[in-house]
């Protein structure tokens, strides 16, 4: 339980870290929408080979479909509660999604822990990097928009928490969870990722950065690849 509570607090970290780099100082906009690219295609990387692969290894046939169509469903919906005609919701929008794939995503790395499969480095290290450039991007499209940075700092301290205990929830539910449900966790994550990352992530990047965007994006795919 202590391993499980120690990685999941390292992974979450990052969540923090970046949301104290984006209410520390004014970021350049190019630099932002770098960042986010960057961490679209390290998320693109987790999704294909650490969620849905993996999902598709562990469960029947169709319940990693299960999980993307209940992630995607729920995140769309979420979403589409907090964004508001004429607000600038991409801040929030970006918390919402670490918040929905940060749950499920740490459940997995608890539950390979308690089943003695160890760490999934490739899944830690796509967590660790992917966390960063969302936090940050949406700590500083927040403070933008007027938020009070005291506010922001302490939503992402409590999403970090949140995710961090869903690492021990996971170890704890290890030995009562199926391969299939594990599936569903998967698919669940890569769902609500993928829909934050179109609706979301991946526009935000592109209209800060430019044409420029997707060249990171490739370069944020290449090193979680590698890194996995």
């Amino acid at each position: 339980m202590g391993a499980a509570l120690g990685w999941g607090a390292l992974a979450a970290s990052s969540l923090v870290i970046g949301a104290l780099l984006g209410v520390l100082r004014p970021w350049p906009t190019a630099l932002v929408g770098a960042v986010l690219a960057f961490g679209a295609g390290a998320l693109i990387s987790a999704v294909s080979f650490d969620l849905v692969e993996e999902g598709s290894r562990l469960g029947d046939p169709g319940t990693v479909g299960i999980g993307l169509a209940i992630g995607a469903l729920t995140y769309f919906g979420l979403d589409h509660i907090i964004d508001r005609p004429g607000s600038s919701s991409g801040g929030t929008a970006l918390a919402l999604g670490a918040f929905l794939d940060g749950i499920p995503e740490q459940m997995v790395l608890g539950i390979g822990l308690a089943t003695g499969e160890g760490v999934s480095v490739g899944l830690l290290v796509a967590i660790f990097v992917s966390n960063l450039p969302e936090a940050i991007g949406s700590a500083t499209d927040m403070q933008a928009a007027g938020r009070n940075p005291a506010v922001i700092r302490r939503l992402w301290i409590a999403v970090a928490v949140i995710c961090t205990l869903a690492t021990v929830g996971g170890y704890a539910l290890a030995d009562s969870a199926s391969d299939n449900l594990r599936a569903i966790i998967n698919g669940f994550a890569a769902g609500a990722l993928l829909v934050m990352l179109i609706d979301s992530m991946i526009p935000e990047a592109s209209k800060k950065t430019g044409r420029a965007a997707g060249l990171v994006t490739v370069l944020g795919f290449a090193v979680a690849f590698a890194l996995s």
